[in-house]
């Protein structure tokens, strides 16, 4: 049988449709999250905005923050690469059960400092049962938990940026990928946290799904590039792909010119190429996702938009699906001022200007603001 050939263009237009940016999609944020994935938290307001610039029908961030905080459609909580992310509740059950099968994902501390096998699972068990139906500050979580196990749990032993921590804080992760911790609404200034309640999903069973799911998103991939985007070992991703080709969940094809996989049956692409003009903010899960970079961030913007190899850490725009520059925000009260720094050409046609025109006007729908835009200097190398 010939093995099917995919071009990167055809592989971004599929991606850009799936997660609604091309045409935004008439679904929940929820739904979006999920098409994506994962949405990265650590700023929340780039989650938002990543979330709502998907959805159609003049969706805003308190669109999203309802999910989140009211309607609890979505959860904060600690997801791949061990960052904070906004995941869709109904995948809360794989993303628990994969996580914690990821190998390498804890460390051990000096022995002064962490906690015995029969420890951690005394901290867990105490921290699901004080979260249950609760809402606890990190300070009322560490008296909870405390009072559950023995001071030993609330010894100030862990550095932290601002002096040290209490001891139970070294398996907050693993709590969180357990699925019995994750935020809920600040009380103040405070971060605060309660139980999900997700009951994970058989081991092996989440992996597949989750290869599966993350190949739907943005196959056709590899496993190395699934091993980064889950910051996982890429002997262990290698391993995981081949058990799945062997079930049938996944299939080969040839990805520019390398061996990659698409979910079993997935293999049809769009015809179109991707057009159009898109502002993508920090942390963006296309920007992180999608490979290979060097065709996503071509030529100086690998230079300009990523950060030691690194993306997400500049907002981007997007221009026929390639990053084609960088932009700021400021924000004073209702006014947003945006400022766009274009890398090459890809801007200066009068259709793109209009787009990227339109594009401001919707961020500043989103945050609930009125916009201007400033185009600065065409960048044409990373420090032009």
């Amino acid at each position: 049988m010939t093995t099917r050939t995919v071009t990167w263009t055809q592989s971004n237009a599929r991606t850009l449709s799936r997660q609604g940016l091309d045409t935004p999609l008439r679904a929940t944020p929820a739904t979006v999250t999920s098409a994506m994935l994962a949405a990265q938290a650590q700023v929340l307001s780039a989650a938002e905005l990543s979330v709502a610039l998907r959805l159609g029908g003049g969706a805003t961030r308190t669109t999203v923050r309802d999910a989140l905080w009211t309607d609890g459609s979505l959860v904060k909580t600690y997801g791949p690469r061990g960052t904070i992310h906004l995941l869709a509740r109904d995948d809360l059950p794989m993303w628990t059960g994969a996580l914690t099968a990821i190998p390498g994902t804890t460390s051990r501390a000096p022995e002064a400092v962490g906690l015995t096998a029969a420890q951690t699972e005394q901290v867990i068990d105490a921290i699901a049962d004080a979260l249950t139906d609760a809402q606890l500050t990190t300070d009322e979580l560490t008296e909870a938990i405390v009072a559950r196990t023995g001071p030993w749990a609330g010894d100030p032993v862990m550095e932290a940026f601002q002096g040290k921590w209490a001891r139970w804080r070294q398996v907050t992760h693993l709590a969180a990928h357990r699925g019995v911790l994750a935020f809920a609404p600040n009380k103040g200034r405070r971060v605060a946290h309660t139980n999900p309640q997700a009951v994970p999903m058989e081991q092996g069973e989440a992996l597949g799904r989750l290869v599966v799911r993350y190949l739907r998103a943005y196959g056709p991939a590899t496993s190395a590039h699934f091993a980064k985007w889950l910051a996982a070992p890429q002997g262990w991703a290698k391993e995981l792909f081949r058990s799945s080709a062997a079930e049938g969940r996944i299939e080969p094809v040839r990805y520019e010119g390398d061996a990659a996989f698409v979910a079993a049956g997935d293999g049809e692409f769009p015809a179109a190429e991707p057009r159009g003009v898109r502002l993508l903010p920090y942390f963006d899960a296309y920007t992180i996702a999608s490979q290979p970079r060097e065709l996503l961030f071509p030529g100086p913007a690998r230079e300009r938009a990523l950060a030691g190899g690194q993306a997400g850490n500049y907002p981007v725009v997007l221009v026929d699906g390639a990053v084609a520059g960088v932009w700021h925000q400021k924000r004073s009260g209702k006014r947003i001022a945006v400022t766009v720094e274009p890398i090459g050409e890809s801007l200066d046609r009068a259709s793109a200007r209009e787009e990227l025109a339109e594009q401001v006007e919707r961020v500043a729908e989103v945050l609930e603001a009125r916009a201007t835009l400033t185009v600065g200097k065409v960048l044409v190398g990373a420090h032009a």
